[in-house]
């Protein structure tokens, strides 16, 4: 295959560590990952970050800094006797043309513990420079071996300007890009490709060779490349797998928010979580959940709300369950809240587990004759219950006030 024949993505890709956009909180001049590749003294690098963000490329170009064979392989497809073959044919080139072996597995997230494992002695005396990429945690999903002797980096998807900048390169690029095309591109072209790709740089430079290849040539000789032809050329894409851990930053993040009353941050990361295939039943259980631990009796209709909101989504579904949703987000977030009774359990457990557990006492054991019955005498009495300290304190909070007002008068009676 000419080099004209790849995908433009494959044919921009950075040659040296300073044709590399994006990723300066780790490649910048003077980072960590930066001075392990110059140093030439590295063993292992994990990089971990989504799809399109450069793990790929940095593979290529670690592999060229070190004067070193580059070989890919994904784990998805591969078993442990493909690998043993690269590791001993890589044992053998070392040994007779002095020349290391650049390891390269995309997914390494998908061999198991044995097939980690069959790594390690190669990685560790230095026959082989092992670089993984994942997409998910490596501390999560790689055995701890492995993570003790790799360099663990953090990509993060590029940024709207990163992506411009790189379609722009692509379009004056005359050798590898779209340089020697008559062309004619919108600002709001370019824009709408780099919000769509959400940070994959690979899509977005496979959605601009689309556009260029695929519009015809109007009278004036000229490609005009214009809003609605990007529109045909990507599609928005989910913001994430719901199974890698921006799924679970997102819901921290939408917790966090209804926890600090921001409002419009928790309607943003709803719409977010939704637009990404988010199951609506899974955001209205932990509605349910904070309507208790956060708000609690600071304002108690709020566990209702929540409740019924997550019978309604069970009941309607999407898409008008986000209406149902959005509804709820708003009154929690913008109710007091009050964290007190889950203080109270959380030091009733404690206590429970840390101390001598108690008898209950016999007064008010059932059919207890001695036991004295509150509503003879007004709606309270004083008697041993059981507790020997204070677990609950209500907060001068929304409802709870009233709460705290009464106890502090059932203790002065």
């Amino acid at each position: 295959m000419s080099n004209q024949d790849k995908p433009l993505a494959v044919r921009l890709r950075p040659q040296n560590l300073d044709d590399i956009v994006g990723q300066a909180h780790v490649l910048g001049h003077g980072k960590i990952l930066r001075r392990a590749i110059q140093s030439k003294m590295i063993s292992s690098i994990m990089l971990s970050g989504p799809a399109g963000c450069g793990k790929t490329s940095l593979g290529f170009i670690v592999a060229k800094e070190l004067g070193a064979d580059f070989e890919y392989i994904n784990a998805a497809f591969s078993s442990v006797a493909s690998v043993k073959k690269i590791l001993f044919a890589s044992r053998k080139k070392l040994k007779v043309d002095n020349k290391k072996t650049a390891l390269f597995i995309d997914e390494i997230h998908r061999f198991n513990k044995l097939q980690q494992e069959s790594l390690v002695p190669d990685t560790e005396v230095g026959n082989i420079v092992l670089i993984g990429a994942t997409i998910y945690n490596p501390h999560y999903y790689l055995i701890p071996s492995l993570i003790s002797r790799s360099v663990i980096a953090k990509f993060n998807p590029l940024s709207k300007e990163e992506i411009i900048t790189l379609l722009k390169k692509a379009l004056k690029d005359k050798e590898k890009g779209l340089g020697n095309y008559s062309l004619e591109i919108t600002n709001k072209a370019l824009e709408y490709i780099a919000i769509c790709a959400n940070g994959d740089a690979r899509s977005a430079l496979g959605a601009l060779e689309m556009g260029v290849l695929s519009t015809p040539i109007n009278k004036g000789g000229l490609i005009v490349f214009n809003l609605e032809v990007a529109k045909e050329c990507i599609q928005k894409k989910s913001f994430y797998d719901k199974k890698d851990s921006y799924h679970y930053d997102t819901i921290s993040a939408f917790i966090k928010s209804l926890r600090g009353s921001s409002i419009d941050s928790a309607l943003y990361w709803l719409a977010k979580m939704l637009k990404s295939g988010e199951d609506p039943r899974f955001i209205a259980r932990r509605l349910v959940i904070l309507a208790s631990e956060d708000i609690g009796n600071a304002n108690p209709f709020a566990l209702v709300l929540a409740t019924s909101c997550f019978k309604a989504v069970e009941f309607i579904g999407l898409p008008e369950a986000r209406l149902i949703l959005a509804q709820t987000v708003i009154y929690l977030a913008s109710s007091p809240k009050s964290n007190s009774a889950y203080l109270a359990i959380e030091n009733a457990t404690k206590d429970l587990e840390n101390q001598e557990t108690k008898e209950v006492p016999a007064h008010i054991k059932t059919h207890s004759k001695d036991y004295i019955y509150p509503h003879d005498f007004g709606g309270c009495v004083k008697q041993e219950y059981g507790a020997s300290k204070r677990y609950y304190f209500p907060k001068e909070i929304g409802e709870e006030k009233k709460i705290k007002d009464f106890l502090d008068t059932l203790k002065k009676a």
